[in-house]
């Protein structure tokens, strides 16, 4: 008997979910109602046509709804929205948005994929001209029709997540003058505070104004447009455009109202093989709960890799196949002008929720040998089970060759390796690649080392709360003056290069604790451990001043 699976949603998951479902079945006959004019679109790349990076707005188009009919005879409707699910009937209640028409639809299978929309925060003044949020092809249109006026010199971007930075970014590229607001105490909340220094310190260098630790009271206007954004503490910015990024809300309206379950983490819930509490229905993308594969427990992941992945499965599946959607890590990578961020598994405000005994080990080191030219400087900050050594969560900040160590590492994490896995792990070198010890091995070793109490270190977060108690510490930097004077030293340093450190430390008392710190952490292991060996009560600070100012050597 002929099968007929209706698809709710296109882009990414709804797409990924129709495509997969005729390479299972031939036969089958396949429907996609999509509520937009574009099916199949990639929404990741909207900020860079803005900014001039994907010059031709037609190479964001992935598949139209007449490839759709020829390539994999899927009937692909543009304009169409599912509203209303009968499961009883096994059917679904039509909207055609062209001519207002309402009708039926049945199906045998029914896969629910449609996504989110931003959140638009109940701000008085929100709806004046030039206040935009960026989800879909329509609003990309809308402002690049806003900049197409001269007169548009200012923009304000609220939230400093990925696409409020991708946003800063084509702002600055097409000559703006770019304030930041954000809620958070730092840019890029996904990430851990002190990894951000450096893509504070980036968007800085680009004269962009930052405002941390402030939300917006009100917009004001000027004829109906966006004049000014009004902070909490009563300053007020001046803009002449406004794009409101601060997060998304799954579309779950169709879903609650048929009895589909919702879980705790605000998704739908589905098993492995994306399937709901009905047999007959699968779902997939943000609006789905995910396994998170540190904790086990269920999370909404609403990234492009997951959804594409959970589409594929859910489209298999529903065409009479039999695969898993094991679960998630957020691995994730940004650009921020010249720097990258990327994050998988867990970080530590995440790992604090789930009361997991852990240390924290950085490592600083260039994407590729130093000798050969363009080397750039990276920081890994790797979270690790302090009685398995297993690898909960990784972050990385750097200019070149940080998308491939995420990846090893998500891999890494995936696979349950530890850190002693790590340095053992056989990579590819060659001078214009990689260091004959990569800068994932470097981290696994350092971590490794901490592990077996090799070394014992004092991470940013403890030294921080050690000057602020004011506790009485010895604080040591072994650099080389000349090293010193290019990146600077933390207050109150006394100074003992590590190749001297023998003739001086007897300088040093005993009875008082040191934490000793050098640029990345390498000469202050040599140092720990040459004064560990005289008898002295000491720590090396981890990732050194790089980490602790957000600056890497020159």
């Amino acid at each position: 008997m002929k099968r007929k699976i209706v698809v709710a949603g296109g882009v990414a998951g709804g797409a990924g979910a129709a495509t997969k479902a005729r390479r299972v079945d031939e036969t089958a006959e396949i429907i996609i109602f999509e509520r937009s004019a574009y099916v199949s679109f990639a929404n990741c790349g909207l900020p860079y046509h803005i900014g001039g990076q994907i010059p031709e707005r037609d190479n964001l188009f992935l598949v139209s709804p007449d490839r759709f009919k020829k390539w994999y005879n899927i009937d692909a409707r543009i304009n169409h929205e599912v509203i209303k699910i009968d499961r009883t009937n096994r059917r679904v209640q039509v909207i055609n948005h062209t001519t207002g028409e309402t009708f039926w639809e049945t199906y045998d299978k029914l896969i629910i994929a449609t996504g989110g929309s931003p959140l638009k925060p109940l701000i008085p003044g929100i709806e004046l001209e030039n206040i935009h949020n960026l989800w879909t092809v329509q609003d990309m249109d809308n402002i690049l029709q806003a900049l197409a006026n001269p007169a548009i010199k200012k923009a304000t971007v609220i939230g400093a997540g990925f696409v409020g930075l991708e946003m800063v970014e084509a702002f600055v590229n097409r000559g703006l003058e770019v304030t930041l607001i954000e809620k958070d105490k730092q840019v890029l909340p996904a990430i851990d505070h002190e990894m951000t220094k450096k893509l504070q310190t980036e968007l800085e260098e680009k004269n962009i104004k930052i405002v941390l630790g402030q939300g917006v009271a009100r917009f004001e206007g000027k004829d109906g447009k966006v004049a000014r954004a009004v902070l909490d503490i009563g300053t007020s910015i001046e803009t002449d455009l406004v794009v409101v990024s601060i997060g998304v809300k799954p579309n779950l309206q169709i879903l609650e109202d048929a009895g589909i379950r919702i879980g705790s983490a605000g998704g739908v819930v589905v098993n492995d093989y994306m399937q709901t509490n009905d047999p007959h229905i699968y779902a997939a993308g943000d609006i789905v709960e995910s396994t998170h594969l540190v904790t086990g427990k269920k999370v909404r992941m609403p990234l492009a890799g997951p959804a594409n992945k959970q589409g594929r499965v859910a489209g298999a599946n529903a065409a009479g196949g039999k695969l898993k959607f094991k679960g998630v890590l957020g691995t994730f990578i940004v650009k921020i002008f010249d720097m990258v961020a990327a994050k998988t598994g867990l970080s530590e405000r995440e790992i604090a929720k789930e009361k997991i005994d852990y240390f924290i080990s950085y490592s600083a080191t260039k994407s590729h040998s130093g000798y050969y030219p363009g080397a750039e400087w990276m920081i890994i900050k790797l979270l690790v089970e302090k009685s398995t050594g297993r690898l909960l969560g990784a972050q990385i900040v750097g200019a070149k060759g940080v998308d491939k160590r995420i990846d090893v590492l998500a891999t890494s994490i995936y696979a349950n390796l530890t850190v002693e896995d790590l340095e053992n792990l056989d990579l590819a070198y060659a001078p214009p690649f990689s260091s004959a010890k990569d800068p994932v091995i470097i981290a696994g070793m350092v971590a490794a080392n901490l592990m077996r109490g090799e070394v014992e270190t004092i991470n940013i977060n403890e030294f921080n709360d050690l000057l602020e108690k004011g506790e009485e510490i010895q604080l040591v930097d072994c650099r080389s003056i000349s090293d010193i004077d290019m990146m600077g030293r933390i207050p109150d340093t006394d100074i003992m290069p590590v190749d001297e450190i023998r003739e001086w430390f007897d300088d040093l008392d005993k009875d008082v604790p040191i934490v000793i710190y050098c640029g990345i952490g390498y000469r202050s292991y040599l140092a720990y451990k040459i004064l560990k060996h005289h008898g002295f009560n000491v720590k090396s600070l981890s990732g050194g001043y790089s980490v602790w100012s957000g600056k890497t050597p020159k």
